[in-house]
């Protein structure tokens, strides 16, 4: 439950204008969900129909890369939101586009966005035939990994040193939804908001390409030998019993010209990740290619996919079995894991019933272009008196990419990590209008920031530390993690 750390006679507990004496047209009525295929995309490219978005502000592609792993079903793009939430530290600013209207506020901002979402999408008459679709209409967008520092007063917040902020999501009331088993393309809509006319969607890009280049060599935060060191240092911890593991990371820099969606789709087909995304906003964009599923809800019954333990691909198929095998039979690896699976079990109950928590999935192996990784899944049911957006803030961030216990972990990351994360090990996903919700764990992750004095790329890699970690061993597994990203933008 969400506890209100400031005192109340110092600051409004709420955005009084925007909730109070917003226009009539904006306040909860009867409205309906309408889907309906657009024939004449059928078996469109998913990035083909994007182009037509990507250099618009506020545009998301949620993306599954051709991918052929279990949960690429789907595609999501979105554009042109009626409401945007922006967190930045402790104040969240609420724009509506259409009037023009904005407040900002320093109440919780996952409680900020349940009102809203609930304000637009509450009153919902229908429940679409095509309800299989993973999303119609809702909020999308993004949640920093420095978020989570605002739920939690003891984990320090430095100075961010990033433009972008610690949550951007909007409200969406028109989504284009590619069903890849199908190939059938569907267009969602709210009947009280204009139907977009996706005929020039048929059309072929005629925008000038500006070719994506990097201005300089991939320079890292850590040199090998800070990285040996801070290791040592999180060795001290773990032996003082402060953590049982702790999640570590360097991050790589450059500079770059060019079209951010050209360094997407590059990376995108080198890496085939099933939680791949893009986000465009107006200083900034998100390149991720994550393999990792943070939480769904579907039918109020919520799913976490933690991955830990990686090795490298390798061109021969005997040694590439071989690197499986090892993974499997690696005690460290499944040590690591099951510290993760208990966490999860932990910010999981404290919104599901009690005792429907379960391990479906134990130590699985999924294999990407990449690495070969291993993955448990986690499931529990959600609480009558519960939703996505609690349960969404009680394990976030989560816990494969801090370590735990989580609170401990995350104040020796800030202690260690030279730079705030941002993005980095955030999450980016959708709350449908249902309820119903997906978000990724945002590891292999690109930030794409621009400013007048040049634009700056940032690509993040880590791993759990544990007591029995190699730093040689650790170092070589961050930049296994990055082998199909730095060197595909070189």
């Amino acid at each position: 439950m969400y506890t209100d750390y400031f005192l109340p006679y110092m600051i409004p507990r709420y955005c009084s204008h925007l909730h109070d004496k917003s226009p009539k047209m904006n306040e909860p009525q009867a409205v309906l969900v309408n889907v309906e295929p657009v024939d004449f995309l059928t078996n469109a490219s998913i990035t083909d129909l994007f182009t037509h978005y990507c250099d618009k502000s506020w545009s998301i592609l949620l993306d599954s890369a051709n991918s052929e792993h279990q949960n690429s079903r789907y595609d999501i793009i979105v554009s042109e939101p009626i409401v945007t939430l922006v967190t930045n530290k402790n104040v969240t600013t609420i724009s509506n586009i259409q009037s023009g209207q904005s407040d900002s506020c320093i109440e919780d901002p996952i409680t900020l966005l349940k009102r809203e979402h609930h304000k637009y999408f509450g009153q919902i008459d229908n429940v679409p035939s095509e309800a299989e679709l993973p999303f119609h209409i809702g909020a999308l967008g993004l949640f920093g990994y420095d978020l989570g520092k605002q739920f939690e007063p003891r984990v320090a917040s430095p100075n961010q040193g990033y433009q972008t902020p610690d949550m951007a999501i909007g409200l969406y009331t028109w989504s284009i939804v590619k069903d890849n088993q199908t190939g059938i393309v569907y267009l969602s809509w709210l009947s009280t908001y204009p139907k977009p006319n996706l005929v020039h969607l048929r059309k072929q890009d005629s925008r000038p390409i500006s070719p994506f280049k990097l201005g300089a060599e991939w320079s890292s935060n850590m040199s090998a030998e800070t990285y040996a060191a801070n290791i040592s240092r999180v060795h001290k911890y773990l032996y003082a019993g402060d953590c049982y593991q702790i999640n570590l990371a360097q991050r790589f820099e450059s500079t770059y010209t060019g079209d951010e969606w050209q360094a997407y789709l590059k990376l995108r087909d080198a890496n085939q990740a099933p939680f791949s995304s893009f986000i465009r906003l107006s200083d900034a964009a998100i390149l991720s290619i994550s393999p990792e599923r943070f939480i769904s809800v579907k039918n109020n019954v919520a799913q976490s996919k933690p991955i830990k333990g990686t090795r490298p691909r390798a061109l021969d198929s005997t040694q590439d079995a071989k690197m499986v095998e090892q993974l499997l039979s690696s005690e460290k690896d499944q040590a690591e894991n099951l510290m993760i699976v208990d966490l999860l079990r932990n910010d999981l109950s404290k919104h599901c019933q009690p005792h429907s928590v379960q391990v479906p999935q134990l130590f699985e192996i999924e294999s990407f272009k990449a690495v070969h990784h291993m993955v448990s899944t986690v499931t529990g049911k959600l609480n009558a008196d519960s939703s996505a957006f609690e349960l969404l803030r009680g394990a976030f961030p989560g816990g494969s990419i801090t370590g735990a216990p989580k609170i401990r972990a995350m104040q020796i990351i800030d202690e260690l990590e030279p730079d705030n994360r941002n993005i980095y090990c955030g999450s980016i996903g959708f709350i449908n209008f249902n309820g119903d919700m997906d978000t990724n764990i945002c590891i292999r992750t690109l930030l794409c920031e621009k400013s007048p004095q040049g634009n700056h790329l940032y690509c993040w890699a880590g791993g759990g530390i544990v007591i029995d970690s190699n730093a040689k061993a650790e170092y070589q597994e961050s930049l296994d993690k990055v082998s199909k990203i730095l060197p595909v933008l070189q």
